[in-house]
């Protein structure tokens, strides 16, 4: 199966050096030779990238699919917005740049993707707002084993938020994963990193002193660890080192003066990491935990070095807990010594740890990576529903006349409603309604009693209970025999709709106002969800109606809508223009084609009805006015 797909990075795209780019360059050069149509969305620092970006969203128009590359040709970047200013300890950035979040919003629009997959998604950032506009399925990508700068991104609640609409979340490391989990608790799926081919390693000569390489990508006092410890090595065999710094070489100062022939630094414009690591024997990564460089530490395995790093999870992780390398304490230079002198005197324990990294550097591949990608990729789109629908019904319905139907609304039997059965009947037959579902709180009662008064009025009930589960909001039922218990899981809420032969309709899902199941609990009964309500007018934010739609879209559930009523005088507000129906089958079928029309409506004015007919007038006075008004329904019908 072959996917359109937007890899989504906050990282500038024309500024070399970003590990994360690499990883998004190469597996989506994977996946686009594979036959996927690949694109990139990044910030830039060129204004022409992102004026070149505009122009193409402009001309391209809604669900162009010219902005895709064609399948087998190379993933196409499209430049976003320009390159966030770097927050300090004077300056934070509070929010993502209008324009910026406007131009993902658009591409996001345009773009005809089944995936969006984003790397560090954490606000603000190109990343964060691609999740807060996608309407495809999305993918997080979680790349950093540090918990630097976790903390005050925890203290922003609407970074769970955010998260929560991740239908997959990945980490490159079981490291990050634990770290993610702690901090945003969810399942974390590995999603493993790569590594470019090395270069043609570079053989010393027969008693060539062993070479040991630091690369200057840790924070800093991993240097001057590092150095400390040679200082600690005049006793070991023949050794030379190499620091690839951008820090220039002034720390050699810091070395005896015998040692000084023995180090040898290099700036970054002398000598690639690449070329450093092809002439190395041994690769130190003496970082004490707050900006380690497991990318660094996975090259030079790939190129053919042994490792020697200090004791973090994401290190042991890569060197198989000691079977590829070896260990010291963070911060111990002793140790450190003390192990490179180790692998300086013993060849047979270099050898025998080099062939201990050999399944790190199979897995370090980016055709495997890519594996991978596609793999979760299509394990995510079997969840889409593709369901065809009955032929036959669809036949059988288009002879049909064509019914305004209302799928969520109360009666009296509900504890939070104080409309009669008679009254609803009543407003819904003048609202021209050919059809209502009646969906009371954890109550079927008044459903079965609007279902045996109904003919009386010309409207059609379907017999519904408006469920709470025990801690994942509330579903309904719909097409129920029987009242089905609240307080169950939610699993076990949708199982016994389903023993009754019901469907299952999701009421406002993302609604935070109300009780809601999140998104990923939604998840876990993905498959036997039947419909969902993408619009109910009592949601004070619209944006909570968007996201339902989203969800509906993404995963190609039914769509359903009601007014959600709890007085006569919001019934009605929205409503579902469908075929007439006989039985769940064909409600169903209908509602796959039916028209969902909205008209506005004063949300304070009917809250405040509520809270008049409920909880502001007396218990005696509401007896009295219940029954003035089935008597005057009664009447009329």
């Amino acid at each position: 199966m072959a996917f359109s797909v937007a890899q989504v990075t906050p990282h500038a795209w024309d500024v070399e050096g970003s590990e994360l780019n690499t990883w998004v360059a190469r597996v989506g050069g994977e996946l686009a030779a594979r036959g996927h149509r690949v694109v990139v969305l990044a910030p830039a620092r060129s204004h022409d990238l992102v004026r070149a970006t505009r122009a193409a969203l402009r001309e391209g128009g809604a669900g162009a699919d010219c902005l895709l590359p064609a399948p087998g040709e190379p993933p196409r970047v499209l430049a976003v917005g320009e390159v966030l200013p770097a927050p300090t300890a004077a300056r934070r950035v509070p929010a993502l740049p209008i324009d910026v979040s406007r131009t993902v919003e658009d591409a996001l629009t345009h773009l005809p993707l089944d995936i969006c997959h984003v790397h560090e998604p954490f606000a603000p950032s190109v990343a964060s707002a691609a999740l807060r506009h996608s309407r495809a399925l999305n993918v997080g990508t979680f790349h950093l084993p540090s918990e630097h700068g976790l903390s005050t991104q925890v203290a922003r609640r609407v970074v769970r938020l955010v998260f929560g609409r991740l239908d997959a979340r990945t980490a490159s490391y079981r490291a990050t994963a634990n770290l993610m989990a702690r901090y945003f608790p969810g399942d974390y799926a590995l999603l493993g990193p790569g590594a470019d081919a090395p270069l043609p390693r570079v053989a010393g000569e027969p008693g060539a002193p062993v070479r040991i390489a630091f690369l200057d990508d840790e924070e800093r006092p991993a240097l001057r660890l590092f150095l400390r410890a040679l200082r600690g090595m005049a006793a070991a065999g023949p050794w030379e080192a190499v620091v690839r710094t951008a820090r220039g070489p002034a720390g050699g100062a810091a070395l005896r003066a015998d040692l000084r022939e023995r180090v040898r630094f290099v700036a970054p414009a002398e000598a690639s990491e690449a070329q450093v690591l092809a002439g190395a024997d041994v690769v130190c990564c003496a970082s004490d935990g707050a900006f380690p460089a497991p990318g660094t530490l996975l090259r030079g395995l790939v190129a053919g070095a042994v490792a020697v790093a200090s004791s973090l999870p994401v290190y042991e992780e890569l060197l198989d807990d000691g079977t590829a390398g070896l260990t010291f304490h963070p911060r111990d230079d002793a140790t450190l010594a003390a192990q490179l002198s180790r692998l300086v005197d013993d060849a047979s324990l270099r050898a025998r740890l080099r062939d201990g990294a050999a399944p790190a550097r199979e897995q370090a591949a980016w055709r495997r990576v890519a594996d991978d990608c596609e793999a979760l990729y299509e394990g995510l789109g079997a969840r889409r529903h593709t369901d065809p629908g009955d032929e036959l019904v669809r036949r059988r319905l288009a002879a049909r006349p064509l019914l305004d139907v209302d799928l969520h609304m109360h009666t009296d039997h509900s504890h939070d409603c104080a409309t009669p059965v008679e009254v609803l009947l009543a407003a819904a037959r003048d609202q021209g309604l050919g059809a209502i579902a009646v969906t009371d709180h954890n109550e079927v009662s008044g459903a079965l009693e609007a279902a045996e008064k109904a003919a009386g009025y010309g409207v059609k009930v379907i017999v519904g209970e408006e469920v709470k589960t025990a801690d994942q909001g509330e579903v309904i039922g719909l097409f129920l025999r029987e009242k089905i218990p609240r307080g169950m899981t939610l699993e076990q809420t949708v199982a016994a709709i389903k023993a009754q032969g019901g469907l299952v309709y999701v009421p406002h899902p993302f609604d935070r106002m109300h009780s809601v199941p999140d998104y990923e609990h939604l998840l876990t009964v993905l498959e036997d969800i039947d419909a969902i309500e993408i619009y109910n007018p009592r949601v004070a934010i619209g944006s909570f109606n968007e996201e339902a739609e989203r969800f509906a879209a993404k995963y190609r559930i039914v769509a359903g809508a009601g007014s959600d009523s709890h007085v006569a005088q919001g019934l009605g507000s929205v409503r579902v223009r469908l075929r007439d129906f006989n039985g769940p089958q064909e409600f169903l079928e209908a509602l796959r084609a039916a028209e969902i029309h909205t008209k506005p409506a004063s949300l304070l004015y009917v809250q405040a009805l509520k809270f008049l007919e409920t909880r502001a007038t007396p218990s005696s006075a509401r007896a009295a006015r219940r029954a003035r008004r089935v008597a005057r329904a009664t009447r009329k019908s």
